[in-house]
């Protein structure tokens, strides 16, 4: 049987890889060496006010782990091995003294045989050199731009510059038997209607001969749909066919379908030796042109010029409308992130009416139980590689450690369902990274990802051409609402908008000295955990926008609760444009999800570390497959204005919608008002339907804000409120903007 051994590691660092550290502490792995040296030293939470600024040194020296064998009792034939899932960033490893291997890059595991070379007693020793430079200042993320370890680690507008460093995944001693199962390779092809799946298993062994391979297939229900078994060989392959195969859809779709692979490799004597079980889901994917492209640009005019590139998914021959958040890795150290954590936030997504994740290329590529809560939940996956907001120079040293890097990353997330679209990074054709399809990087990825992964789409960055990213506030300099800015596009995806919010009330005083708490000023710990001067001037908190809405801010707890109600209504208002807009627009994904450290203020719509904002319960009712709809013109309106709305029905299901009705309210000073009943025919499978405009007269009475409620009589989950301010006729805050056309 295989079987592991962990190993009692302890860190120290030193100026000169030469000469040891004069001082060791223990080191728990996985984790960071950040993490282990202010264990040992008592330092208070990193997260709080700027304690995060003593870690700043430990990126310029070299760390050393230490670690002694403790091996168990070695048969003659028994095969040692040292195993690690990732080491960052660049390292040496080395026992009794001796060089094993020198490796760059955090995503390519490590297996080394120690057979006949370790001894019960050697040391074994990991150097972890400086994080990687390619240009000693300034000192942001343009010092990554010749390395695949996170941009984001150098500092970005919600994460301060700290540089993760150690053994992120878990490393021990691995007692194998001669003959063991060294790779398990899961492949399928579905006939061109769907109704078959040929289903391989390629098993790669140690040595020939000598035992038996078993491979029994199960499908979702625990039912034995194929059994398979040889005798041992170095490559054993299987096939099973499938009639009418259960599909993996997104949950907002079907049924997420996961067939269970078992490898059971049996000894001479028919003992287990050992088994290997993964997950499969069966699915297509694709991307398509939406109706209409191929008539952009306008095909009467000469000359011609490619149209937008294709963005809608179809999943399994349906064309699918992909609406989630961009995620970033809940947690600067990536070497603590468990599958609880993964579980939590996954399932958040889910619940949110989500299908869609966009792990950005500026953040560390997630660990397996990321994907296995996104292929057991439904929720698809839209995965960059390592680059982002930087010219990425091909040069010969980083091309071979991205060719490296991107096939190791390829090879481990091929067989997860979730995963349905390969992004060679973030932003990369944007004027701030200049970098083009023809950059030698790029042309790498696409190479990678076909060979390796051919049934999947390949996507050179985010945003393409069509695409949009922004805007990230909920008024701009120009006095334009959110409620304009995507009424006024066509873009084919909206893959980054955002609204800032303040955090949570806990995470604010979790992280903010009390002194500090109220008013947040600049220079304060407001400014260090991104509120202030993070972006634009006084953002991610706009506190000038709050209060041009709201007046004076009294209190943290009046801040929190009007900052993070604009936050709920602006996303609230972009999600749903951007569902109006289908199907030329196939997605809607905000900026962002989740937070990697506690911010103040973010464009988040969880607050560190996984707690809702105001903002989750807008997006989760603007994401519901079916609802009435409201297109609004504006947040502000004056009293004795004609106030207009367009009702709309949003569909986004596989389902056909029944006729029906949707009555517009106007709520108001404690009065509920009857404006308007739309009785509509209902709507087809993953389809829209525009209804009439209601208006009304908005009376002179003594009330602050007001609410349009749209009630769908027999259908209350289709329910939709809109929360409004309203002023008195004689204000002239309110910028002064034309009206939509409604």
């Amino acid at each position: 049987m295989l079987r592991r051994f962990p190993l009692a590691w302890s860190v120290g660092f030193t100026q000169d890889p030469q000469r040891p550290p004069e001082r060791f502490v223990p080191a728990q792995v996985p984790g960071a060496v950040q993490l282990d040296w202010a264990r040992a030293e008592g330092w208070g939470d990193a997260h709080h006010a700027d304690n995060w600024r003593d870690y700043a040194w430990m990126e310029d020296v070299y760390w050393l782990y230490r670690a002694r064998l403790d091996l168990p009792p070695l048969a003659p034939d028994d095969r040692l091995f040292f195993t690690c899932g990732g080491m960052d960033y660049r390292f040496e490893i080395r026992l009794a003294g001796k060089n094993l291997l020198a490796q760059e890059g955090m995503f390519t595991p490590v297996e080394i045989e120690l057979t006949g070379a370790a001894r019960d007693g050697d040391l074994l020793e990991i150097l972890i050199f400086p994080a990687p430079k390619s240009v000693p200042a300034p000192a942001d993320r343009t010092q990554a731009n010749q390395s695949c370890k996170p941009a984001v680690s150098y500092g970005w507008d919600f994460h301060p510059r700290l540089i993760p460093l150690g053994l992120w995944q878990d490393a021990a001693i691995e007692l194998r038997p001669p003959l063991h199962i060294t790779e398990v390779s899961l492949d399928y092809a579905l006939s061109p209607g769907l109704d078959r799946a040929d289903v391989t298993a390629d098993i790669e062994l140690s040595a020939a001969g000598g035992g038996e391979v078993v491979w029994q297939l199960r499908d979702p229900s625990g039912r034995l749909v194929g059994e398979r078994r040889a005798e041992a060989a170095s490559l054993v392959s299987f096939t099973v066919s499938l009639e009418r195969p259960r599909l993996w859809w997104p949950h907002d779709q079907g049924d997420p379908a996961l067939y269970r692979s078992t490898v059971e490799l049996r000894g001479p004597q028919g003992g287990s030796v050992q088994v290997v079980e993964r997950r499969l889901g069966l699915r297509r994917v694709r991307l398509i042109m939406h109706p209409g492209a191929w008539e952009e640009p306008d095909v009467r005019f000469f000359p011609k010029g490619r149209s937008h590139p294709p963005i809608t998914l179809e999943i399994n021959g349906r064309a699918v409308f992909a609406k989630g958040s961009n995620w970033v890795s809940p947690d600067i150290f990536p070497g603590r992130i468990g599958a609880a954590t993964h579980r939590r936030l996954v399932t958040l997504a889910r619940d949110a009416n989500m299908n869609l994740l966009r792990c950005w290329g500026g953040a560390v590529v997630q660990g397996e139980s990321f994907f296995e809560a996104c292929d057991e939940l439904g929720v698809m996956v839209w995965q960059e590689f390592p680059l982002a907001c930087n010219r990425y120079e091909g040069t010969p040293a980083y091309l071979r450690v991205l060719d490296q890097e991107s096939k190791s990353i390829i090879r481990r997330l091929k067989p997860h369902a979730c995963v349905v679209i390969w992004c060679g990074g973030n932003e990369l054709f944007n004027a701030w990274s200049g970098m083009t399809d023809q950059d030698a990087a790029l042309r790498l990825l696409n190479r990678n990802c076909y060979d390796l992964d051919p049934g999947r789409p390949f996507l050179f960055t985010s945003p393409l051409d069509g695409m949009g990213h922004g805007h990230y506030v909920f008024r701009s300099l120009d006095g334009r609402e959110v409620f304009r800015l995507f009424a006024e596009a066509r873009c084919t995806a909206y893959t980054e908008f955002g609204c800032g919010g303040p955090g949570n009330l806990e995470t604010i005083r979790s992280v903010i000295p009390p002194g500090q708490l109220f008013p947040p000023r600049p220079g304060t710990a407001w400014e260090t955990h991104h509120a202030l001067k993070a972006w634009q001037p006084n953002s991610h908190l706009l506190q000038d926008v709050i209060e041009d809405y709201f007046g004076p801010m009294e209190s943290l707890e009046q801040l929190v609760a009007c900052g993070q109600l604009l936050q709920a209504e602006g996303l609230k208002c972009l999600f749903e444009e951007a569902r109006r807009q289908k199907p030329r627009a196939a997605m809607a994904l905000n900026w962002c999800f989740n937070e990697p450290w506690p911010c103040a203020a973010n464009m988040s719509i969880l607050s560190w570390p996984a707690e809702p904002k105001a903002a989750y319960a807008a997006v989760q009712g603007s994401l519901r497959p079916v609802l009435a709809s409201a297109r609004l013109a504006k947040f502000r309106w004056r009293q004795g204005e004609l106030f207009a709305a367009e009702l709309w029905l949003l569909n986004d299901s596989p389902a056909a919608v029944p006729g029906g009705r949707v009555e517009a309210w106007l709520d108001l000073a404690g009065d509920r008002r009857f404006l308007l009943a739309w009785d509509h025919a209902g709507a087809a499978a993953n389809t829209n339907l525009p209804g009439p405009v209601v208006r009304v007269a908005l009376p002179c009475v003594g009330a602050d804000h007001f609410r349009i409620g749209l009630e769908c009589p027999g259908q209350p989950g289709w329910n939709s409120a809109y929360y409004l301010r309203l002023v008195p006729p004689a204000d002239t805050a309110s910028p002064a903007t034309p009206p939509l056309n409604l």
